[in-house]
Formats: structure tokens, sequence, C-alpha cells
């Protein structure tokens, strides 16, 4: 099966305006692009100087399109209330009519500082206790029973979270982390889709998706494995490899809206069959 083309970039500068981001993804959709995933950062490092909230965004990409299926890729979610996320997520997936991936990683400070000149915790080990709690929480809340959760660093007590997520049993989540570190490729595993960070190969995407299919509990079940390519890059190759989505991305310093307008244009390298019409 063809792997779904998406759109991938920063909300920086020049597409830090969120209307010219929700015409952007009109556009993607009329040029055949199966979605459009944006960065989910509070700062950068120079020369970046202006920088875009991912949720206010995403919710004007939800009203300009129709079938474009979105989200951040990936948010680092321990430093966000995870019943406020809880809200968030599933108001915008009502929004786009079921249309929301959610990709969580543990992020990090050493680009932009955005950690330590915030106050959040800048230890990892503690992100990913906080990360996999918010997970549970956001299952939970997504299921729209009442949720009773005193953990280490989260208590929700007795909170129903209505409306549910169009989605069911709730948004799809996908983790970012490092191929070989163990831990996060775990918690992929118990998600519904992995991506993996800084590639250096076709090889190793191929290898990294057989370790998460051996940590899965059922590898024949739907998973979606994710995969930044270059413009030029074999998708059939990637797709023999695994891969579900090829995300397309670009330089953060020197991204332009004239270079992503372009590869927009140009379309992606597959097309998504329309869905047949019925009745």
């Amino acid at each position: 099966m063809n792997p779904r083309c998406a759109l991938w970039f920063p909300l920086f500068d020049a597409l830090a305006d969120l209307l010219v981001v929700a015409r952007l993804a009109a556009e993607a959709e009329e040029a055949g692009w199966s979605g459009l995933f944006v960065w989910d950062h509070l700062r950068w490092r120079e020369p970046v100087t202006e920088v875009a909230d991912p949720w206010i965004t995403l919710a004007a990409v939800a009203t300009a399109t129709e079938r474009l299926r979105f989200g951040p890729m990936v948010s680092a979610i321990a430093r966000r209330r995870p019943a406020k996320l809880a809200r968030e997520t599933a108001t915008l997936d009502r929004l786009s009519g079921g249309r929301l991936t959610l990709g969580v990683g543990l992020g990090s400070d050493r680009f932009a500082g955005e950690f330590s000149r915030t106050g959040e915790e800048c230890d990892d080990r503690v992100r990913g206790r906080m990360l996999d709690e918010s997970l549970e929480i956001l299952a939970a809340a997504w299921s729209g029973e009442t949720v009773h959760h005193r953990g280490e660093h989260y208590t929700v007590d007795g909170v129903r979270f209505l409306p549910r997520p169009v989605q069911r049993p709730g948004v799809p989540v996908w983790a970012a982390a490092f191929p070989g570190n163990i831990r996060p490729m775990r918690r992929a595993a118990r998600l519904d889709g992995f991506f993996p960070v800084n590639l250096t190969s076709l090889d190793e995407f191929a290898a990294a998706v057989g370790q998460v299919n051996a940590l899965r509990d059922d590898p024949s079940a739907p998973y979606d494995f994710a995969v930044e390519i270059e413009r030029d890059a074999d998708v059939a190759a990637y797709a023999e490899a695994g891969a579900t989505w090829c995300l397309t991305g670009f330089d953060p310093e020197s991204i332009s809206l004239d270079e992503v307008r372009g590869v927009l244009r140009e379309g992606p390298a597959v097309r998504e069959r329309p869905s047949p019409v019925v009745g």
C-alpha cells in the first residue's frame, strides 16, 4: 500500500501567521496532499524571531479544509496540563470531523532553552514519566468515562470529559523517538504510531520499524510509521520498509513561504485515491 504524504514545518517567522498557514492547508488539500503537520515550540534560536501557537493555528487549518489530516508533530506534552490538553484535543478533533493526530515526545531544551527559560522540567527521565502519565489521563478522558487519577505529577479527581473526540477510542497518538532508545520505543509500541527522528538512512528506518513491531502486542493490527523524507526520496522503498506516512520537512532557520508554497504546488510523491461515492 502506498504511504500518504504530508507537509511538515515549523510555525516560524513568515509561517507564524495562522491565516497564511490556513490558506496553505487549503492549497495542500487541493494539490493532493494527505496531511499537514506543524512543530510545537514556544521559541527558537536566532535567526528565528516569530513563533505561532500550534493549537490555534490548527483550529484555523481545521476550518479551512475538509479531508486533510493534521496535528502537532511533535508536542512535548509534559509541559502542558493534561486535563486542559484533553479538552483542547477533543474540541479540535470535533471541529475537524475527526482529522487530528497527536504527535508526542520528550522535546529538548538544547535548541532554544524552551524548558529552562520558562521554568519547565529539564530532566529527560522526569519528563518521560510526566509524558506517560499525561497519556494515561488523555486516554481515560477520551473514553468519556469519569476520570479518577492521582499520580506522581497530576491529579484528576472525578472529572468527566464530554463531548468525546469524533475518533474512537480517541485521537490517534504517534510517539517520536530516537531509534535504539528502548524506553521511548516501548512507549511508541503501546500507541498508534511511531515517528523515528534523526534518521540517517532508509536501512535505519527499516530497522526501527522492525524494533517497534517486535515490541507491539499485535504487529498485524493497524499502525502508522511516519518518516521524514528528502524531496527526491524513493517513496516506494520507504513503503516497502513499512512507512505509512512520508513527511516532507523544511530547514527551520531558512524556511520561507515561497519555499513551502513551491513544494506544495509540486504535489505529493503519491496521491491518495479519493473515496468511492456511495449511493
